[in-house]
Parts: structure tokens; C-alpha cells; sequence
């Protein structure tokens, strides 16, 4: 199969709701084009999620894009770049979002009304799509939301104004284990414009459960009303390994085999980078559970602050909740705490965030006083790749004493001990150079600058004596799926010239 064009073809995925399954059919499309030989790219307009990764930009400098497009560009076997997701919404509030713009935060375009953006950031979205078709045989767009949202139609730039710029052949994917499925299938269409309709060439059932004969004759039917095939009926998989996109997060507390280890990650309304703990899900005897009361706490064998969008905010709300409570007194117990990025800064003594960085009022708020630590918010963000090693710890973390580790940076804190340390003796170590990780003096709490720490192996065998699966395992494992349970010749007719 060949797709030799002067722009690549377009195959856009779609969704009747959020949380449908775009993000994850996106990346198996990614991966089964590329298995074909095809040179292949991600991209997704806008994003609003405030799980990033740290990619390339074209100045040769580092920039930020959704996680999903970056598992996306991965799975397509191409090297992620911030064109892939040239418009990055970062919730910070539930009417404030930090814009990042081709990988930039852009505090011209935050300041910007919703609707007020649209006209400033369309010329870079089509640029960056432009690009992409004009280097690869293949792109393979995520939508957003739902295509038919008419009170967003005339202000899009994710959905069918990217689609009619591609001129892509789009599938409508849905979640019928919701209910209501073949209505949100027909509804969507039905309020798409004519032009627009004639975009959809397949519609797709997700999360199935149950005999398929029982949808009998509901498909045909539906093809009958809109002129549209159902092209796949995706059976419920639980356990496919692929991160959760835009905040929506597993509640399940299974572990693979006999529990051996609890993990209370603290799920704060504004967590970020929660995509970085899906590896723990599938280490052997580890049970994960996401804790939003002291009760979800109880008998865990650590407790993990992770990343946050609004640190002082989230730790307000750490504390309303009485999780402050719960995870000091995990820690004067000596169970083991972890912070990362946002969760090391809760962990000292104070935050000041005198530049106003965070969406609450300038000024200085008390931290957990686990570490003795300070850190001072400075509007220039930090945003990188880092190799680094772990020098001596103790306690439960001893572990990674001399360990490499690599992962990835991004934010505005910046985090040092506190003054009154040196004379109230070494209450706080480095335990990473540069600022990036301290522990306390028991050795029993550890606080990193850096992420992704649990998706290196090395990390992994030494703390766990174990593996997760990889990621190319996780992405072929994906492209069999779809390959299995579409109808034939469908994903290769998509990319077609006619």
C-alpha cells in the first residue's frame, strides 16, 4: 500500500462525546499506517489537557504538547514536535487556562476571552498542518469534544473547520457502553452542515459488551438514514496500557496478581502529568489507587503528591479535604512520601509566587513542612529533558541510590532550602543535582523536580524488581486490535485517492 501524494491524506478521528475513544484509536491508527510503511504524523489542533510532554520545537529548542499526541507521534514512529498539537489549553482554574501556543506559553493570547482566540491562532494551526501533510504520507487528526457543539461551530479550530481545510476523511466514534449510542451517531451527523456530513465515512462503536449479534439491525438502519457505514465494533478493553487523556483517570483499584504494594496518588482537581503513573498500573502486585479523601489513604505503603496546575490552590484544597492531615501523619509514621513537580512544593515550608504566576492572589502560602524547603514562583517556565542520577538516599527510597534516571521538566517553581537549615542542622539533602530531588533527614520522604520517573526501566527494577510493558508493545498491541475489529479493507480505503 502506497500513498504517494504531493500532501498526505488525512484520516481524522472523531467523537460524539469526550472521553469516546478518539485519543485511543487515534494512536492505534498511528501505529497500523506506519506498519504499512507509510511516513506518518499525529495532530490535534487544540488540546486542553494539563497532562504535557517536552518536545522539540522548530527553533531547536524544547516546547510543550499534549501528552496524547506525543504517545501519538510515538506510535507513529515519528519524532514528536510541537506542530503535532500547535494549541495546548492548560486548565489552571474553571474559567482560566494558560495558552500554549507551537509549545510557547502565551500570556497575550491567556489574557484573550475563548472566543477571541480563534482568529489569532487559526493561521497557526493550518500552518503547522500544512507542514505536517507536506512532509508525511499520512496524518492522523484528533478532534475534540464533539463536532456538532453549535455554539462553538463558528468559532472551531479543532474539529470540522481543520477537517474541511484537510479535506479528511473522518470516522465518528462513540462510547455505547454510555447508552444511547446509535442516538449520538445520528444526532452528531445530523447537526453537521451538508459539506460537512459528506466528511464522516464511517461511524464506530466503542466499548462494547455483549453478543454484537444484539445490534442487529440498529447499524443498517442508521446507514440507511445517513448514507453512513458502521465500520467497527470495538469491544471493551479495560487493560489496553495506554495512558488516560485529559484528566480522566481510571477509578478501578486492581492490581496485576497478589497486592504487595498500595500507592495513593492524591487526585487534586488540578493534577497534571497524571499520565506518568500508568506504568505503575501494570507492575505485578502494585495496586494504585487515586485518593480524594484520608479514608483512601488508609493502609497505604506510600503516598505520592503528583504534579499540579495550581499548587497553591491544590494544596488549599489538600487541606479542605483533610489530606494534609492523612499524608503528615503517613509521614511521622515513616511511610514514604513521594512529591513531584507541584507535590515536591507542597512538601516544604512555604510557596511565593510574587509575579502573580498562579490564578489566586499574589503572595506567600505555608507548604506541608515536610522538606525544608522554599519555592518561588518566576515567570519564566522551565521546559526540558533531563538525565540525571540519584547520589545517596535512605530509607525506603535507598533503592535508587545511584541510579540514572530520565525524564522530563516543566515548571514555574523554583525550589531551594530554606534559610534557617544550615543552622538547625541538614534536615534536607540533595539527592539530584541542580535542585531537582531532596529528601529528609528519616529518609522516608522524597521530593523530584522530574517526570516520567516511573516510565524509565531503570527506576522501575530497582524499586519494584520489575518491568511494565513497553510502550512498542503497547502501541502493536493497539494496531492488532483495530486491524482485528475493523471491517476489511476500510483503514486502507481512508487513505485512497478518489
Amino acid at each position: 500500500m502506497t500513498a504517494s501524494l504531493a500532501k498526505a491524506k488525512c484520516v481524522m478521528v472523531l467523537g460524539t462525546t469526550s472521553g469516546a475513544g478518539k485519543s485511543w484509536l487515534t494512536t492505534a491508527l498511528c501505529r497500523w499506517y506506519a506498519r504499512q510503511g507509510l511516513k506518518v504524523a499525529p495532530f490535534k489542533a487544540q488540546n486542553m489537557s494539563n497532562n504535557a510532554r517536552v518536545v522539540a520545537t522548530p527553533a531547536g529548542g524544547y516546547g510543550e504538547i499534549g501528552s496524547a499526541q506525543y504517545f501519538q507521534a510515538l506510535a507513529a514512529r515519528a519524532v514528536p514536535d510541537v506542530r503535532m498539537n500547535p494549541l495546548l489549553l492548560k486548565p489552571e482554574a474553571d474559567t482560566r487556562s494558560q495558552v500554549v501556543l507551537l509549545g510557547e506559553v502565551s500570556p497575550a493570547l491567556t489574557a484573550l476571552p475563548w472566543r477571541g482566540r480563534s482568529a489569532r491562532v487559526w493561521p497557526q494551526i493550518a500552518a503547522a498542518l500544512d507542514e505536517l501533510r507536506a512532509e508525511n504520507d499520512v496524518v492522523v487528526i484528533e478532534g475534540a469534544g464533539s463536532p456538532a457543539e453549535m455554539n462553538l461551530h463558528a468559532s472551531d479550530v479543532v474539529n470540522m473547520r481543520v477537517a474541511r481545510h484537510a479535506d479528511a476523511r473522518c470516522l465518528l466514534v462513540t462510547d455505547i457502553d454510555r447508552g444511547g449510542a446509535f442516538a449520538h451517531l445520528y444526532g452528531t451527523w445530523a447537526l453537521l452542515p451538508s459539506d460537512e456530513q459528506t466528511l464522516i465515512r464511517g461511524f464506530v462503536l466503542n466499548k462494547f459488551r455483549g453478543d454484537a449479534a444484539l445490534l442487529e439491525p440498529g447499524p443498517q438502519m442508521l446507514e440507511n438514514l445517513t448514507g453512513v457505514p458502521t465500520v467497527a465494533t470495538l469491544p471493551m478493553w479495560w487493560q489496553h496500557g495506554l495512558p488516560e487523556e485529559d484528566g480522566v483517570f481510571d477509578d478501578r483499584t486492581r492490581a496485576a496478581g497478589a497486592v504487595s504494594k498500595t500507592i495513593a496518588v492524591i487526585a487534586y482537581p488540578r493534577i497534571s502529568n497524571l499520565d506518568e503513573f500508568q506504568p505503575l498500573k501494570n507492575v505485578p502486585g502494585v495496586r494504585l489507587v487515586w485518593a480524594r479523601t484520608p479514608a483512601d489513604c488508609a493502609g497505604a505503603d506510600w503516598i505520592v503528591l503528583p504534579g499540579s496546575k495550581a499548587t497553591r490552590a491544590d494544596l488549599d484544597w489538600l487541606r479542605t479535604q483533610g489530606l494534609d492531615r492523612a499524608v503528615l501523619a503517613h509521614s511521622a509514621q515513616g511511610g514514604a512520601v513521594l512529591g513531584i513537580c507541584g507535590g515536591l512544593q507542597m512538601l516544604g515550608e512555604a510557596l511565593i509566587d510574587t509575579h502573580g504566576i498562579e490564578p489566586m492572589e499574589p503572595g506567600k502560602a505555608p507548604g506541608l513542612g515536610l522538606l525544608r524547603l522554599v519555592t518561588a514562583f518566576d515567570p519564566v517556565k522551565t521546559v526540558r529533558h533531563t538525565r540525571t542520577r540519584f547520589s545517596g538516599l535512605a530509607g525506603p527510597w535507598a533503592a535508587l541510590s545511584g541510579a540514572d534516571a530520565a525524564g522530563y521538566e516543566i515548571h514555574h517553581g523554583q525550589t531551594d532550602q530554606h534559610a534557617v537549615t544550615g543552622t538547625q542542622g541538614d534536615m534536607v539533602r540533595a539527592v539530584l543535582p541542580d535542585g531537582l530531588g531532596w529528601q529528609n533527614e528519616a529518609g522516608n520522604v522524597l521530593g523530584v523536580y522530574l517526570h516520567g520517573l516511573f516510565e524509565d526501566p531503570r527506576v522501575l527494577h530497582a524499586l519494584f524488581g520489575a518491568s511494565a510493558p513497553t510502550l512498542n508493545s503497547v502501541f502493536d498491541g493497539l494496531a492488532d486490535f483495530i486491524e482485528k475489529h475493523v471491517e476489511p479493507g476500510v483503514l486502507d480505503a481512508l487513505i485512497r485517492k478518489n
